[in-house]
């Protein structure tokens, strides 16, 4: 009794082919040429994301600086009196700020109203300027707005 273990040899005969061994894996060359991709993509990223981040950061500065503009001019005639001068005071949230009221008049000249008499109130231009320092330089906001105020 004979018995087949299962196992198949296999011949190469004249008329069969080898096959060339076929190739597994990456070369080293295609290894380095994808790092050499991989790094160029992360700078650019890595310098999108810190041109993003500056401009996030000069961007909440500006909106502060307004926001503290907005909040001097509206102090005028309630802490700042409504007369001409220039006002300032001590820095809030690491910016300076100014104040400076002066007459306003418009370009057609001055208010008479039709019997030719001065108008009981003065018009006044109000300019407040938010200013900080920078890396740059010192950044500043000014912000301008007429009010009616009392003829002295």
């Amino acid at each position: 009794m004979s018995r087949s273990s299962g196992l198949r040899v296999r011949r190469t005969g004249p008329r069969q082919q080898r096959r060339p061994r076929q190739q597994r894996g990456f070369s080293l060359l295609e290894v380095l040429v994808a790092f050499a991709i991989l790094a160029l993509s992360l700078g650019v990223l890595l310098q999108i994301f810190s041109k993003a981040m500056t401009t996030t950061a000069i961007s909440e500065t500006y909106s502060r600086a307004v926001a503290l503009a907005e909040a001097k001019l509206n102090a005028v005639g309630v802490d700042v009196p409504l007369e001409a001068g220039v006002y300032s005071g001590d820095p809030e949230q690491g910016m300076d700020w100014i104040i400076a009221i002066e007459p306003y008049q418009p370009p057609q000249g001055p208010f008479e109203d039709a019997f030719g008499e001065a108008p009981p109130l003065q018009p006044y231009q109000v300019t407040a300027v938010a200013s900080w320092p920078s890396a740059r330089g010192t950044r500043r906001v000014s912000l301008r707005t007429v009010r009616l105020g009392e003829v002295f």
